[in-house]
């Protein structure tokens, strides 16, 4: 078992930030520090295997398991690390759980550091799912801090997933994919939140099939765009059978940043119903000024709209 308390303090502050984790988690859990696996715990229906062939580990979470949690946090202290680290989470019938992720990286250097993750579900029939994932970035050093996440997820019948995820703080470069396939009654819920600043330019995709009858999907997009930074947003929809389907991107653009959203919906069955939406624009004036009237400087209000937003 690992030892928070081993840790040095940058590595126990990334810990904190992606997880809220100020000591060893109860139940289950995988921590990988400078592409080593540093310490992982099953419990008795979470099984944590580490893979062979390439760097990762398969989770088995066995049929039936309530009310467990499961924590899988990365940290990157090492200018010039990169790795690339494939994740497989088998989660059986019936399972109601929390998946607890997330990837910090330190770069004191010039060096650019980068992780990589590939990470694939497979939702059992009747189970629920709670994937919650913080990417956040720190240090001095001028070496980049890249992340790119890759998830992709097979819905079985009647499963339910919520993905929370959100990249607020550090990260330079991101390139995000989330592919999902539903089959009959499941549903999927996604709500990502960025914010970037100075030169950072993010990338998300999503693509969504839903194949089963009656299944649906609400992916939401909320970011914050500063400085000179850029970001992307595609998102893909397709209506295979009768289903639901919303795509929503919101964001706000401040200073000489650039911001491009994609939704695209394909009905491909004639009780698919699709909805996509896209908004971005400024901070009004109007919300600046009713809280610099309560004493509050312009920046402070700006923080607290922005802190609101993405809240």
């Amino acid at each position: 078992m690992a030892d928070v308390k081993k840790l040095d303090p940058i590595q126990r502050e990334m810990l904190a930030q992606i997880a809220d984790l100020h000591e060893v988690p109860e139940g289950a859990y995988s921590l990988r520090i400078n592409g080593k696996l540093h310490g992982k715990n099953s419990s008795e229906h979470i099984q944590i295997v580490q893979k062979q062939d390439v760097s990762g580990i398969d989770i088995y979470i066995q049929p039936g398991t309530k009310n467990e949690s499961l924590h899988i946090p990365v940290i990157i202290a090492q200018s010039g690390l990169k790795e690339l680290v494939y994740n497989d989470f088998h989660i059986g019938a019936d399972c109601d759980v929390t998946i607890v992720a997330g990837c910090g990286i330190h770069n004191g250097g010039d060096d650019g550091s980068e992780h990589s993750g590939i990470h694939r579900f497979f939702v059992g029939k009747g189970a629920r799912v709670k994937y919650v994932e913080k990417h956040y970035g720190a240090g001095e050093g001028t070496g980049e801090r890249v992340m790119n996440p890759t998830t992709v997820v097979e819905m079985a019948e009647d499963s339910y997933m919520e993905m929370e995820t959100a990249q607020i703080k550090g990260v330079d470069s991101t390139n995000r994919k989330t592919e999902a396939k539903l089959a009959d009654r499941a549903t999927l819920i996604v709500h990502e939140k960025i914010m970037t600043h100075g030169t950072q330019f993010a990338e998300t995709h999503f693509v969504v099939d839903l194949d089963g009858e009656d299944c649906g999907a609400h992916v939401v997009s909320r970011s914050v765009a500063k400085d000179h930074s850029h970001q992307r947003f595609y998102s893909k929809i397709n209506g295979n059978n009768r289903s639901s389907g919303h795509t929503e991107c919101d964001a706000i653009i401040m200073d000489k940043a650039n911001v491009v959203a994609v939704p695209e919906i394909f009905a491909n069955h004639t009780e698919a119903s699709l909805i996509h939406e896209a908004a971005i624009g400024k901070i009004a004036g109007e919300q600046l000024i009713k809280l610099m009237t309560l004493g509050l400087s312009e920046k402070e209000a700006e923080e607290q709209i922005i802190n609101g937003f993405l809240k």
